[in-house]
């Protein structure tokens, strides 16, 4: 396996992929440590889990660095998420064994209670766009749960993955509580039938979503996904319109475009389209494009072939009829670099419409009142995150609450992930929950137990 530099286009390292033997004992080696590991207070859990988020915190600068080298995001967007992963250790350190806590519940027993227990050996399949938070937002809550973790992160960030297995075993983790796997995806449905891997969890897209769902489903093996979005932002003729400029602005181009809950659909009231356009264009030109280790926007996306991808979107939606106001074109420079890019007159039928552009594009859509704009927004298969801008907040929560089909609903604020509140979506976008209590439960045993 190559890793490359996005941003130059130079090698970074070969890594060797595991044979079938190496893939046989990691598996097994975290069996053992589970047999261990699951009776450990939660109180010991806690304290290597904080000693984690001290050195992500004492290591940032190496670490954000790795980041940007192998998947070209930002250098203070990569500090960023280091900053992220600390928060989520820390919180599931604090909060972990009351979320975990036995229930008594009254029956004809003379006792009976639920209890969390874990499960045993869990995988993760996770992507490249945001290589430390996607892992560390499944590891921290499951490793504190008193499961232990196998990794399969995407071959462009290899060295991301092992960085992330070095923190856990500097921390005083046992030596196979996470432990990164290099291999190809070839490989993963081998792992998902084997007898001590007890559940996947999975972060990309859908086809891949769908493969371990199929092959874990077929196993009887529990699943979270977390798959694409393609998330409407409403502007109504009551919003703040320098406010949702901005916030939208930041979404479409926050980690070069390249996020599931990235805004991706822009659907403004005719009341106030054309100024709402006129500033969203000024805003999005104004974004600087560079190299990612400099003080800029946007740095290259992860990939040139992901980059070519989202080029051939633009290209097939303007050729049906969109109208390309900024950007749509690939600048002549090495590295997988795309500009802000802003498309209008997209209808039904084109990319722009009905996929998810995993790239510094934005769609803006025209409509002439509310309940127009509420039912593009619905129209899509994805339903991850959404959002309304309105100064009548009433009338925002009422949207956000009741009519908007996605799992994360925002109002007057892009939509973030926050370890304190669940994330995931609807419809294709894939089904469970991370973060919050329901995070840490889905990798749990939610067992019953009867005493008479």
């Amino acid at each position: 396996m190559i890793t490359l530099n996005p941003a130059t286009e130079e090698q970074l390292k070969v890594y060797k992929e595991f044979t079938l033997n190496e893939i046989e004992k990691t598996i097994n080696d975290a069996h053992e440590t589970f047999l261990v590991w699951k009776s450990t207070t939660f109180g010991k859990r806690a304290e290597l889990m904080h000693k984690a988020a001290d050195i992500l915190d004492e290591d940032i600068g190496e670490l954000a660095s790795m980041i940007t080298t192998e998947m070209g995001k930002t250098l203070q967007s990569a500090k960023a998420e280091i900053e992220k992963c600390a928060w989520v250790c820390r919180y599931y350190a604090d909060h972990a064994e009351r979320f975990l806590e036995e229930e008594i519940i009254d029956t004809d027993a003379s006792k009976s209670k639920i209890c969390f227990r874990p499960l045993g050996v869990v995988l993760a399949v996770m992507p490249w766009n945001y290589p430390f938070w996607q892992v560390f937002r499944f590891a921290a809550p499951a490793l504190m749960a008193g499961n232990v973790g196998l990794l399969k992160h995407a071959s462009n960030v290899t060295g991301c993955a092992l960085k992330i297995q070095e923190v856990f075993k500097k921390a005083g983790f046992p030596e196979h509580a996470f432990q990164s796997l290099i291999i190809s995806s070839s490989k993963v449905e081998k792992i998902i039938n084997h007898n001590y891997v007890q559940a996947a969890t999975l972060t990309g897209s859908e086809p891949a979503g769908a493969a371990v769902a199929s092959e874990s489903g077929s196993n009887i093996k529990k699943t979270v996904l977390e798959l694409g979005g393609s998330d409407p932002y409403i502007v109504l003729k009551d919003a703040n319109l320098d406010l949702a400029v901005d916030q939208c602005t930041q979404s479409r181009l926050l980690n070069s475009g390249q996020s599931c809950i990235g805004a991706k659909r822009f659907i403004v009231v005719k009341d106030i389209y054309n100024q709402f356009l006129e500033q969203f264009i000024k805003k999005m030109a104004s974004a600087s494009v560079g190299d990612p280790m400099d003080n800029v926007d946007l740095g290259p996306m992860a990939r040139k072939d992901l980059r070519d991808q989202v080029h051939q979107q633009v290209t097939d939606s303007v050729k049906k009829g969109a109208r390309l106001e900024l950007g749509g074109q690939i600048p002549n420079r090495p590295g997988a670099y795309y500009p802000p890019t802003i498309l209008t007159k997209v209808a039904p039928g084109m990319p722009a419409y009905e996929e998810e552009i995993f790239g510094p594009v934005a769609s803006v859509i025209k409509v002439k009142d509310e309940k127009e704009a509420i039912r593009i927004a619905n129209d899509t298969k994805f339903g991850l995150g959404a959002c309304v801008f309105t100064e009548d907040l009433e009338k925002g929560e009422r949207i956000a609450e009741y009519e908007l089909e996605a799992g994360c609903c925002f109002v007057n604020q892009y939509v973030k992930s926050d370890p304190r509140l669940p994330f995931g979506g609807i419809k294709t976008s894939g089904y469970g929950r991370e973060l919050s209590y329901f995070g840490i439960r889905e990798f749990t045993n939610v067992k019953t137990v009867y005493i008479k």
